[in-house]
C-alpha cells in the first residue's frame, strides 16, 4: 500500500470520479482531535470529517469495541432480529420523545426516508392530494433525488431537473412561511441550525410560526437533524431548545463517530402508516453500524451534553471576541460546537486557507462564513490554540 503523497493523489485523480474539489493534503492517520499528514505533520482538525468524528479520531473506547465487533459478527440483513438494533432504537426514542426509529446508512438515506414516510401517512388517510413539501431557503438536505429536491440551492438543483415538487420560503419571512403551509402540503422539512447554507439557527419566531402553521394546516413536521442534532449543540436535538415538536427527524453524521449510520425518527401515528415492504435497506442497523451507535450514545449520555455546553460556551465566548477586534467579521453564529463567522467571502476564502497553513482546519460554508465543527470530545486547550491560529489568520488577511 503506497503512503508517498504523490502517487495517491495521482491514483484518485486518474481513477476516481472527479466530483470533489479535493484540498491537496493527504491524510492517513488521527488522534483525538489531530490529523495527520503521510509526512506526519498534526493538523488540528475543527471539522471532523463535517460532524461526523464525534468522538475524536482514533477513539480507544469506539476501536476496541468496533474491533470485538468485527470478531463477532458484522452483518445478518434486516431478515433477521440482532441483539443491537433495539437497544439502540430504545435509546433514540428516549431521547427524541419520537415512538419508532428505521437504519439506514447515510442522513441522505434518512431524509428519503423521512419524504417518503410523509407520502406514505396521507396515503394511508386516503388524502390523496397532499404530496408537495415546504422547505426554507438556504436549506441542504442532501444529493439523492428527493434529498435535492429539497435543497435550496439552485446549482446542486438545475442539472437534475424536474425534481419533486418543492416550495421555498425565506426563513426570514415567518409570514410567508404560515401562507404556504396549505392543505395540498405533505410536510414541511428544516434544519434547525442550516449548516451547510451558512450556520443559521433559525429564530425563535419562526419556531412558532412552524408549529402553530404545521398544527393549523395538519402539515407533517421533518427536522433534519443530521448536522446539528446529536449533541452537537449542547442539546440532544436543536429542534427541542425551539419548542419544535417534529413528526418525523433524520439523523446521521456524529452517531457512528465514523461508521456509516443514520436514523430517521417518526411518531407513532406515521409509524401507524407504514406497512411491511414500504421501505427496505440491506447494509442499515447491521452490528458493526449499532454497536459504533451505542459507544457514541454512552459518551453523550455520561457527560458528554454537559460537556459540549462548556466547550461552546468557551468557543462562543473566544470568537464573540476575535470578533470585536477586527472589523471584517459581521457576526458570529450558532449554538454548542457548531459555529460560524461571517465576513466577507473574500475574507472567508483567506481564513481557511491561512488557517491551513498553520495546522487548523475549518471550512466556508454558504459562501461567506467560515465553520467549526469540531469533535464533541474537543479541550480547552485545543479550543484555545484554535482561537489563536484563527485571529493569526484574520490578523494577516488584507483584503
Amino acid at each position: 500500500m503506497t503512503t508517498d503523497a504523490a502517487d495517491i493523489q495521482s491514483l484518485e485523480t486518474e481513477y476516481l470520479l472527479q466530483v470533489y474539489r479535493r484540498i491537496p493534503i493527504v491524510l492517513n492517520r488521527g488522534e483525538g482531535s489531530h490529523l495527520y499528514d503521510t509526512a506526519g505533520q498534526p493538523y488540528l482538525d475543527f471539522i471532523s470529517g463535517l460532524g461526523v468524528a464525534s468522538m475524536g479520531h482514533a477513539n480507544p473506547v469506539l476501536a476496541e469495541a468496533l474491533a470485538d465487533q468485527a470478531k463477532t459478527l458484522l452483518h445478518t440483513s434486516n431478515l433477521y432480529f440482532h441483539p443491537l438494533q433495539g437497544q439502540v432504537g430504545e435509546r433514540l426514542a428516549r431521547l427524541s420523545g419520537l415512538a419508532r426509529v428505521f437504519f439506514c446508512n447515510s442522513g441522505t438515506e434518512a431524509v428519503e426516508g423521512c419524504l417518503k414516510f410523509a407520502r406514505r401517512y396521507w396515503y394511508s388517510q386516503d388524502v390523496h392530494s397532499r404530496t408537495r413539501f415546504v422547505a426554507l431557503e438556504r436549506s441542504f438536505h442532501g444529493r439523492t433525488l428527493g434529498a435535492l429536491s429539497t435543497t435550496a440551492e439552485p446549482g446542486y438543483r438545475a442539472p437534475f431537473a424536474p425534481l419533486l415538487d418543492v416550495t421555498f420560503v425565506s426563513p426570514d419571512d415567518p409570514l410567508a412561511l404560515e401562507a404556504a403551509l396549505t392543505d395540498e402540503v405533505a410536510a414541511l422539512i428544516v434544519e434547525p441550525i442550516q449548516g451547510e447554507g451558512g450556520v443559521w439557527p433559525l429564530s425563535n419566531e419562526l419556531a412558532e410560526v412552524i408549529t402553530v402553521g404545521c398544527r393549523r394546516s395538519g402539515t407533517l413536521l421533518i427536522a433534519d437533524e443530521i448536522q446539528c442534532g446529536l449533541g452537537r449543540t449542547g442539546a440532544a436535538f436543536h429542534s427541542a431548545t425551539l419548542g419544535l415538536k417534529p413528526d418525523l427527524m433524520s439523523l446521521g453524521k456524529a452517531l457512528g463517530g465514523g461508521v456509516p449510520i443514520g436514523a430517521l425518527l417518526m411518531s407513532q401515528a406515521v409509524a401507524d402508516a407504514v406497512s411491511p415492504g414500504d421501505h427496505g435497506t440491506t447494509y442499515g442497523g447491521n452490528l458493526l453500524s449499532c454497536r459504533a451507535a451505542l459507544v457514541f450514545l454512552d459518551m453523550l449520555e455520561q457527560g458528554g451534553l454537559e460537556r459540549v455546553r462548556q466547550a461552546g460556551d468557551r468557543l462562543s465566548q473566544g470568537l464573540e471576541a476575535i470578533a470585536a477586534r477586527h472589523e471584517v467579521v459581521q457576526e458570529v453564529r450558532g449554538a454548542g460546537l457548531m459555529r460560524g463567522i461571517a465576513m466577507t467571502e473574500k475574507a472567508a476564502i483567506a481564513v481557511v486557507a491561512g488557517a491551513q497553513e498553520r495546522r487548523l482546519l475549518v471550512n466556508r460554508t454558504g459562501g461567506n462564513v467560515v465553520r467549526m465543527l469540531p469533535p464533541l470530545t474537543v479541550t480547552d486547550d485545543e479550543i484555545d490554540r484554535a482561537l489563536d491560529i484563527l485571529e493569526q489568520a484574520l490578523a494577516n488577511h488584507t483584503g
